[in-house]
This record gives C-alpha cells, sequence and structure tokens, in this order.
C-alpha cells in the first residue's frame, strides 16, 4: 500500500526532489528491486482477455514473464538488478498487522461482489487487480528464474524495502525500485519509481533524492518518518481529518506527533484507539534488514539448458521466444563489462589556492598571445 499521498506531496512541497530520467541514465548501476511488488505488477498486467496468463495445466505464468523479460530488459541497458524479497511480517503485533490486511481484502471483496452485482465493469477490474496476490509459489518460482539467469537475490528477514534502503545506505547498490513509496519512509539515499514499468506505457523512470526531499520540505529524518504515518502507512491507522496539507503543516508547526496530539482538538479530530504510532515508528527507524556486510552480489553466468527445462518443459513457454531471451542475457553480458566513467573517480578535496591562482592565470597569458601578435595588446572587436 505504501504511504498516502506522498509522491504528490514531495511533487508539491520539493519538485526540484523528482528527476524523470530515461532507463539508459542507469547504465552500469546496481539497483535493489522489490521483488514482491514486481511480481504483483506482472500479475495484474501481463493478461491474456482480461486473466492472468496460465499454461495448459492451469499454473499462473504472468509473473515468470513478466520476470523474464522486464529483466532483460534492464540487462540490455546495462543494470546489474538485485531482487529483495519479502520475509516475515512485522513485529508490530503481527496478529493485528495481518488483520488489518485481512480487513482491507475483505472490504475489497464486499466492493467487488457490488460492482459485480451491478455490472460496473471499470470497478470490476479495478478491484480484482486489489484483491491478486503473491503467494510463495510466485516467490520461489520467480527465484529459481533469476537463478538460471544469472541474477542474484537477497531475501530480507522482514519487509523488502526496508532492506532494499540498508544495500543502498551500505553503497552495495545505488537506488532502491519499488512503486511503494515506504522505500523513503526507510530512508533510501535514491529511490526509483517505474523502472520496471511495461515499456509499452512509455513511463520515465522518476528518481527520488532523500536528502533533497528532507532539505526542500524542512524536516529531519523522523519527522519524514511522522509525517507519512499522519499521511497514513500500512502499520497503523490515522488522525481523522488530517489530510496531507494539514498533516505537513501540523509536523513544521509542532515537530513531533507527540506535540500535535497535544495541540489538535481531539473532539473534531480524534486519533484512533490504542494508536500505535511509536510502534510504527520505530518500525520505520530501525526495521529488521539484512546483514549487508554478509551480502555479496555475483551475477553468474546463466544456464540455458536449465532455463529451457524450466520455462518450457515444466511452463510450457515457447522454447524459440526463450532461446532468443536466452541470446539478449548473453549479448547484455558482453555488453555490461564497461563499467560507468563515474566510478573510476572520486572527489579527494578541493584543489589548494596556489593550483586555482596558477590554472586561471595560464589561459589568461594564452589569450593574449592568440589575440594578436604582440603579448599585452587585445584586438579591438569589429
Amino acid at each position: 500500500m505504501g504511504i498516502h499521498g506522498l509522491a504528490k506531496l514531495i511533487a508539491d512541497q520539493a519538485p526540484s526532489a523528482i528527476k524523470e530520467q530515461d532507463i539508459k541514465n542507469y547504465f552500469g548501476r546496481k539497483i535493489a528491486i522489490d521483488a514482491s511488488m514486481c511480481i504483483y505488477q506482472f500479475l495484474i498486467a501481463v493478461r491474456q482477455d482480461g486473466n492472468v496468463l496460465q499454461n495448459e495445466d492451469g499454473e499462473t505464468t504472468s509473473h515468470l514473464m513478466g520476470m523474464f523479460y522486464r529483466t532483460i530488459r534492464m540487462l540490455e541497458h546495462g543494470i546489474k538488478p538485485v531482487y529483495v524479497f519479502d520475509g516475515k511480517p512485522p513485529n508490530l503485533s503481527p496478529k493485528r498487522f495481518l488483520e488489518k490486511r485481512g480487513e482491507r481484502r475483505a472490504e475489497a471483496e464486499k466492493l467487488l461482489a457490488q460492482a459485480q452485482e451491478n455490472g460496473e465493469q471499470e470497478n470490476i477490474d479495478k478491484l480484482t487487480k486489489r484483491l491478486v496476490k503473491v503467494t510463495k509459489q510466485h516467490n520461489d518460482e520467480c527465484k529459481q528464474l533469476l537463478t538460471l539467469m544469472g541474477v542474484p537475490y537477497v531475501e530480507a528477514p522482514c519487509e523488502a524495502e526496508a532492506s532494499c534502503a540498508a544495500l543502498v545506505k551500505a553503497g552495495k547498490v545505488f537506488a532502491t525500485a519499488t512503486e511503494d513509496m515506504d522505500g523513503l519512509t526507510f530512508g533510501t539515499n535514491v529511490m526509483l519509481r517505474h523502472l520496471t514499468a511495461s515499456e509499452a506505457k512509455k513511463l520515465p523512470i522518476q528518481e527520488f533524492q532523500y536528502s533533497r526531499i528532507l532539505q526542500d520540505i524542512g524536516l529531519t529524518n523522523q519527522q519524514f518518518i511522522d509525517l507519512c504515518i499522519l499521511l497514513g502507512c500500512d502499520y497503523c491507522g490515522t488522525i481523522k481529518g488530517i489530510g496531507p496539507k494539514r498533516a505537513i503543516d501540523l509536523i513544521k508547526t509542532h515537530g513531533s506527533i507527540e506535540e500535535i496530539l497535544e495541540n489538535i482538538d481531539s473532539n473534531k479530530h480524534p486519533a484512533p484507539e490504542d494508536w500505535l504510532y511509536k510502534e510504527a515508528r520505530n518500525l520505520f527507524l530501525e526495521p529488521e534488514v539484512v546483514d549487508c556486510s554478509t551480502v555479496d552480489l555475483k551475477w553468474t553466468e546463466p544456464d540455458e539448458e536449465g532455463l529451457i527445462q524450466f520455462m518450457c518443459a515444466e511452463k510450457q513457454f515457447s522454447e524459440d521466444r526463450m532461446r532468443n531471451g536466452f541470446k539478449k542475457i548473453i549479448k547484455s553480458r558482453q555488453g555490461s563489462t564497461q563499467g560507468r566513467l563515474d566510478s573510476f573517480f572520486t572527489v579527494t578535496g578541493s584543489l589548494s589556492s596556489k593550483r586555482k591562482e596558477s590554472e586561471t592565470k595560464a589561459p589568461a597569458k594564452k589569450k593574449l598571445k592568440t589575440a594578436s601578435g604582440t603579448p599585452g595588446k587585445f584586438r579591438k572587436g569589429k
């Protein structure tokens, strides 16, 4: 679900923190990708006659089709993807957390039944997508496919976005790629949206710079987390009647949820009963993440015959299409051996004042000589 309205709020309050980029600009970059979000995208996008793609045995294969071709697209652009898979639910009263998700699902099912009864096709399509669920089998099959493609993956102990952010902060990867805005709430330095979107949609990649967001809006890391909780996150409810504009004004004025609760009219804006905002804040501040020191990211040689056995013999994909895809993987590996130019240089400090002075004087002398044959004289402009 992510954070309600956060993308629009950032676009309004800190537009310079968002850049639209072309996929080719990430050549040579290692990028941590929220696997479950990707698989969900594939399940709702890769369809046939409005239904998920299936083989002759009735097995869903949309996730494998999407994972195969979207990953190849990234590889062809020189990107080194690292998929990060969700672990267990967060330690925020797991029973209540799962109950909350169950309540949302039950509500969607109720609305779907009403839409079907009224013949509202647009709502039927929308609600059907909301009810799509990524299963353990989907995850396991995608892990198997990635291994055969030579692409690494990481199993997070808890939320994938949290471990993605940890990998970015540890310098293991450049950015987190996800559609859920809580990647920023977990503090990833750089977050990318639409990286794994269908090429047919022609969506530019949105690159969010976390430090610039904090700077432009004027918030600390913890204040930003409190803002996200006020907007609405996966872990707890929100204060009634507080929208995005009011939420950011309150955070800027009072600095924390505690101070806000002390200063607002609780009758007009009641907080949820037994509100777990402190627990939610701690989950964002100190999430359970993968131990980055043990993560060794390696892109291995792809296994063509293993891929054909799995995707064609077992999942009934076209062998010609799979072998053509495999050729693209091999070609991309050959083309991505050259690293990014900026990886060869590091900033070691500013120039000394003497060096600056000598370098600024040198071009001036050269200009005097070329302007006319006589040093010290300038040719009059026409």
